[in-house]
């Protein structure tokens, strides 16, 4: 885990979105970055994979502005889990374009409940149970990845996730 660069824009902005001091430790942020091993794409899949860290039936609810192929191949949500995706911003635009009918019958084949919203979101975020997952894309894909068991966090994406989908639309 890096101290500098993405990974600290992380922090900082989960630490903003729950105007919280980042030295708090009681919401603390474990964060990864692209060349970590494992890395960002491989932590978010193990948190949402059947052979993962994650109960394969826990739900998940989130807000993806962004699709990253490495994480988008690793996924393995068992199809009678709940899975209810925001897409935002490039990503829902690709639920609108030519590919539209094949990214719908994949995420049907994983069990997602896309929706399409017409704004965008500066950042990924995933509730899996009761873990907060937050991802942050640069112009490569996915830069770092964070979660955190904390309150603060989870009511953060919580709330953002619920804020997402009261103006979206099913795709």
């Amino acid at each position: 885990m890096s101290d500098g660069g993405p990974g600290a824009a992380l922090r900082a902005l989960v630490a903003a979105a729950v105007g919280d001091d980042r030295a708090d430790p009681a919401n603390a942020v474990t964060v990864v970055e692209r060349g970590d091993d494992p890395g960002p794409a491989a932590r978010i899949a193990g948190f949402l994979g059947r052979d993962g860290e994650a109960d394969a039936g826990e739900a998940v609810v989130g807000v993806v502005p962004r699709v990253d192929p490495s994480l988008a191949r690793r996924l393995a949500r068992d199809p009678d889990a709940e899975t209810r995706l925001v897409f935002t911003g490039s990503a829902g635009e690709r639920l609108d374009g030519p590919a539209a009918p094949a990214i719908r019958s994949a995420l049907a084949a994983h069990g997602v409940e896309p929706y399409r919203h017409s704004g965008d979101s500066p950042v990924a975020v995933l509730l899996v149970g009761d873990r907060a997952v937050v991802g942050l894309f640069d112009g490569r894909g996915l830069a770092a990845a964070g979660w955190s068991d904390a309150a603060p966090v989870r009511e953060w994406v919580a709330e953002t996730c619920r804020r997402f989908l009261a103006d979206a639309e099913p795709a």
